[in-house]
């Protein structure tokens, strides 16, 4: 009886995670085709103290940089979501990153920040958000 619980339990969590996967799809190959206007650009949104300001430095069709110039978070509570989430955001070439556990409404607010100046830069943020 335990063995049959047990290989129950094993083939629901293989579809589960099955059902939650992309495919083994890279968000990066949707955004490859992606097309900005060079430059670099500056976005701004409501973080947990005040506005988080990020510089985003793109080519013509790359994300080639994210940056916090300025922020009123807390020290050590906001470190992992100021060094992660814009690595993030470069590494995967999206919008759609995770946010920094215990830092979540910095990380959002990175995230709304790139995507204000990335809308300034012309790109199509809804399909950054794949």
């Amino acid at each position: 009886m335990k063995k049959l619980i047990s290989a129950i339990l094993a083939a629901a969590m293989m579809v589960s995670l099955v059902a939650c996967s992309n495919g083994n799809k890279d968000s990066s190959e949707d955004n490859k085709n992606a097309k900005f206007t060079a430059g670099t650009y500056t976005g701004t949104a409501k973080g947990n103290n005040a506005d988080v300001t990020v510089e985003v430095t793109l080519s013509d069709d790359k994300i080639e940089s994210v940056v916090v110039k300025e922020h009123s978070e807390t020290p050590n509570l906001s470190e992992g979501a100021i060094s992660d989430v814009p690595a993030a955001i470069v590494e995967k070439q999206s919008l759609n990153v995770d946010t920094v556990a215990g830092a979540t409404v910095t990380s959002n607010a990175i995230i709304e920040a790139t995507k204000a100046a990335l809308t300034e830069a012309g790109a199509d943020v809804d399909a950054l958000m794949k």
